[in-house]
């Protein structure tokens, strides 16, 4: 049996990471320092060890004597806005205590080390859908930092072996049964959209209605967080270091998303237009025919309405997030 160390195991995207690896057969430990994540939201069939990436020496012993054949990253800040008012944060966080982890991977022996990466490494993509060759050229801290250590990792790769898989995916929605997304503040779409379906959020906000695409809103492609954690668990036994796109290749503008929401839920989504933020490309839609030749992945949900219905479930479910 396999034994995963799962870095941010008690985020968004690393909860359901976990109880996916958990359902196929993994032995999973969560390393989390719980500032963004939450108790709740780590499945209760993983160990847990509460720390911080930024503690150097925990993360070295933890990887040392816990035997584990991967290394799954998902402890990084990943707010573009506050990228662009805060850089040193994203590049102390997502650079600085990655290559802690990295370096516990070299001294744990761990060979199998997978990134979650991001879209953002793009910047303003030149084509549609990106491939994974396109030039990256990022246009915010955020996408700059995760860029950095994609090109870290492959050193690690050619020095110290450690085969590496950088996962680019773009915007991680839905819900499974059990793990949802809830952040304090809240600054994804769906489930701020959500919040004012269900009446605690009075309107929502749409960053720009003057971007170069057909209804003037930003358009990115949305996937479900049960296909990002098949293709993570896939990545796991990848033959080779290297990078992989993720999505649907069916962007979604942001008011088709408020009406496939307005579909799933019955409720009137109230919204008014602001500027546009600072960072943001026109639009993000991924290629991701080189992991389904690779390594197989077959995403399940490639619609708008069965990725918010799931959200929509839990969030029925989970009215407040979760307790802690």
């Amino acid at each position: 049996m396999k034994r995963i160390l799962v870095a941010g195991g008690a985020g968004y995207i690393g909860s359901a990471c976990t109880e996916y690896l958990l359902d196929h057969g993994y032995e999973v430990t969560v390393y989390d320092s719980l500032v963004t994540g939450h108790f709740d939201a780590i499945d209760p069939r993983a160990d847990f060890v509460l720390g911080d990436l930024a503690d150097r020496d925990k993360i070295i012993s933890v990887a040392k004597n816990g035997h584990y054949d991967g290394i799954m990253h998902f402890a990084a800040a990943s707010l573009v806005g506050e990228s662009m008012t805060n850089p040193s944060k994203y590049f102390r966080n997502n650079i600085a205590n990655g290559i802690n982890l990295a370096d516990a991977a070299v001294e744990g022996g761990v060979k199998s080390f997978v990134f979650s990466s991001t879209a953002a490494t793009f910047g303003q993509p030149e084509k549609t859908p990106i491939e994974e060759h396109d030039s990256q050229k990022p246009i915010n801290p955020y996408g700059e930092s995760k860029l950095c250590f994609e090109k870290i990792l492959n050193w690690y790769s050619q020095i110290h072996g450690v085969k590496y898989a950088a996962l680019r995916y773009f915007n991680a929605a839905g819900a499974t049964e059990n793990f949802g997304e809830a952040h304090d503040p809240e600054t994804h779409l769906i489930p701020i959209i959500l919040q004012v379906a269900a009446g605690t959020r009075e309107k929502m906000m749409v960053f720009g209605d003057d971007y170069n695409t057909p209804d003037g809103s930003c358009i990115r492609d949305y996937i479900h967080i049960l296909d990002l954690a098949q293709a993570h668990m896939l990545a796991l036994d990848a033959p080779e270091s290297g990078h992989y796109n993720l999505g649907t290749g069916k962007g979604l503008s942001v008011f088709e998303i408020i009406k496939a929401t307005e579909k799933v839920t019955g409720k009137k989504i109230n919204y008014e237009v602001a500027p546009r933020r600072a960072g943001d490309p026109d639009v993000l839609i991924a290629c991701s025919d080189r992991i389904k030749k690779m390594l197989g992945w077959k995403p399940q949900f490639e619609d708008a309405e069965s990725i918010i219905a799931s959200a929509w479930n839990w969030k029925l479910k989970n009215p407040n997030g979760y307790r802690r």
